[in-house]
């Protein structure tokens, strides 16, 4: 401070003398020179009021760059001034800097935040009370099968209630949507203010493939516990029923020469229940598979070997019935991450129930194709051009024990969808009336 009141008393003494002298100019009737030393006045003055002003010029460049956010300005042009001259310019280039590092501290956090919400598998979207769209990612996109959301009511021309629901939705609640396409949407919303309004935020999840788990686990559950009742039940009139067929062989027979009808009737029924008894217990071993499936040893495959294969052992067969077949693989260099002995299975099972759908119709055709989805999901297609599955029928086709034909065991489709969701996809089926019957399974990539 000391160097600057030094600066300042020069300045002041210098103007006095310039004063005098033009004064003294004056007096002795020199015009010039009073012109001339007014002028000097004139120069010595501005250069005051700039060298007093300094601080204040200073004040206002750092509240400038505060406010505006600059933070490369710095101070260090009068530092020769004193040592308060310098403090004051070192304060001013350290709040600069901590501004400077807040900012850039807050911004890495946000593309810490914003890379973390694009890469999740929750869709995640935020709209203000207008309706439009202030932050939607990847997840969410793919979930709701779109590729653009400007505005919330877009969402209406795929689904036509839901945006009045999302409107509506009050913070803290969820609710379970129903997509067309067999998804199973939980929404979760909460509303967050940010400067003074209101946002409303939505996380979506597809929670179908959970759902699908749980129902497994629960017909696994039941089918373990009535076959354990069943055989201990039957198992031991299985055993009754031979002991008194050795009474009946053994004792009633020769007591009664010639035969007795009513020992022959005896017989008779305990041969038929000894048959269905047996029966009984076949039918509930043959669902032993179902509830002890081993875990998939996991390879990589190639999806274009894994269909020919499946093409290959078929083919005869499907020739020998008549049937028009296709195999179309779009993605031929894809490689699955499957267990490939229980994929050809599932495959198996899918064509060779396409194979009975089409048993009475014209001209029938079965396609197997392999693509990449709109999900870029890995797809695999089982289409027939059968009288397709009634609506009815359709809801229940993956649950044990149903099923649809005759002789069958309405074990495949629950078996197949089960490998299918150990695999870490869906089993899906699409049969509009009359139009013949889609089974799609869909893989991760």
């Amino acid at each position: 401070m000391k160097k600057f009141s030094i600066n300042i008393l020069v300045r002041i003494f210098l103007m006095v003398l310039t004063i005098s002298a033009g004064t003294w100019a004056a007096f002795s009737h020199m015009p010039l020179l009073v012109l001339l030393f007014l002028v000097l006045l004139i120069v010595q003055t501005y250069q005051m009021h700039h060298f007093a002003t300094r601080v204040n010029r200073k004040l206002s460049l750092f509240l400038e760059a505060i406010r505006y956010e600059d933070f490369s300005v710095r101070f260090s042009a009068d530092n020769k001034l004193g040592e308060s001259f310098k403090a004051l310019n070192m304060q001013f280039n350290e709040v600069l800097e901590a501004f400077r590092q807040t900012r850039a501290d807050r911004e890495a956090n946000l593309k810490y935040i914003d890379t973390i919400i694009q890469h999740v598998s929750v869709g995640v979207l935020s709209f203000d009370a207008d309706g439009k769209i202030e932050l939607i990612n990847p997840a969410a996109f793919r979930l709701l099968g779109i590729y653009r959301l400007r505005y919330l009511a877009e969402l209406g021309s795929t689904y036509p209630d839901l945006p009045g629901l999302l409107h509506e939705i009050p913070a803290g609640s969820k609710f379970l949507y129903p997509t067309p396409n067999g998804q199973q949407l939980s929404i979760n919303a909460t509303t967050v203010r940010l400067q003074g309004r209101f946002v409303k935020l939505i996380s979506i999840q597809n929670i179908h493939g959970e759902l699908q788990r749980k129902e497994l686990e629960a017909w696994q559950n039941l089918t373990k516990i009535l076959r354990h009742e069943i055989m201990n039940s039957i198992t031991p009139i299985v055993s009754l029923i031979g002991t008194m067929k050795e009474i009946v062989d053994l004792d009633l027979v020769p007591a009664v020469p010639g035969g007795n009808e009513a020992v022959i009737d005896l017989q008779e029924a305990l041969q038929t229940i000894e048959n269905r008894s047996k029966g009984i217990m076949n039918f509930v071993n043959a669902y032993r598979d179902y509830t002890t499936l081993p875990k998939p040893v996991f390879t990589f495959v190639r999806l274009d070997n894994l269909l020919n294969t499946i093409s290959n052992l078929l083919y005869s067969e499907i020739k020998g019935k008549g049937i028009s077949f296709r195999l179309q693989i779009e993605a031929p260099n894809t490689e699955i991450r499957a267990d490939q002995a229980q994929m050809q299975m599932v495959l198996i099972n899918l064509v060779k129930n396409a194979m009975d759908a089409l048993e009475h119709t014209e001209n029938p055709k079965i396609e197997v194709k392999g693509f990449i989805n709109s999900s870029q999901q890995i797809c695999i297609a089982i289409i027939d051009n059968g009288p397709g599955i009634e609506q009815e029928a359709l809801q229940k086709i993956f649950i044990p024990f149903f099923t649809t034909k005759k002789k069958g065991s309405g074990i495949g489709l629950s078996l197949s969808q089960q490998i299918i969701q150990m695999h870490g996809g869906q089993l899906k089926v699409e049969s509009p009336p009359g139009e013949g019957t889609s089974f799609y399974i869909l893989l991760n990539t």
